[in-house]
């Protein structure tokens, strides 16, 4: 019995450890398919960059970042790198000023956890405040 329990543990442990969160990702807002975001693994830390735009509100699927300041002013939204070097921390994933938001130029400490095998939570925080977002295995 005991190596029966033992053998059950080892399965479960060896089967979570295989789930990742890299992989491309569906993002929403208000429902609607907004874009995708590709996340990949680069020295053992998690990057993100965006692939796709879907339902733009203004129409156009290669918008560049207006609202973006520095390197990033002006530049394609495709392709640009959102999700900077995050690192593991047992079942979560996490950075200070972890998260690009083009939107308003501002980076935002994050945590990122799968909910289940294609199901990702992103927590972006400013100060006490959070927001969750969840993504979508493509």
């Amino acid at each position: 019995m005991k190596y029966l329990l033992f053998s059950f543990i080892l399965f479960i442990s060896l089967f979570a450890q295989t789930q990742s969160i890299e992989g491309i990702w569906k993002t929403y807002e208000d429902g609607v398919l907004k874009s995708e975001i590709k996340l990949y693994k680069k020295n053992d830390k998690i990057y993100g960059k965006v692939i796709a735009i879907h339902n733009p509100d203004d129409g156009n699927y290669d918008p560049v970042c207006t609202t973006c300041s520095g390197k990033r002013k002006n530049k394609p939204l495709k392709g640009m790198t959102i999700i900077i070097g995050l690192e593991k921390d047992e079942d979560e994933w996490y950075a200070d000023d972890g998260v690009y938001h083009p939107d308003n130029d501002d980076y935002y400490d994050v945590r990122m956890w799968l909910e289940s095998k294609n199901k990702l939570a992103l927590r972006g925080y400013l100060g006490w405040f959070y927001q969750t977002q969840y993504w979508i295995r493509k």
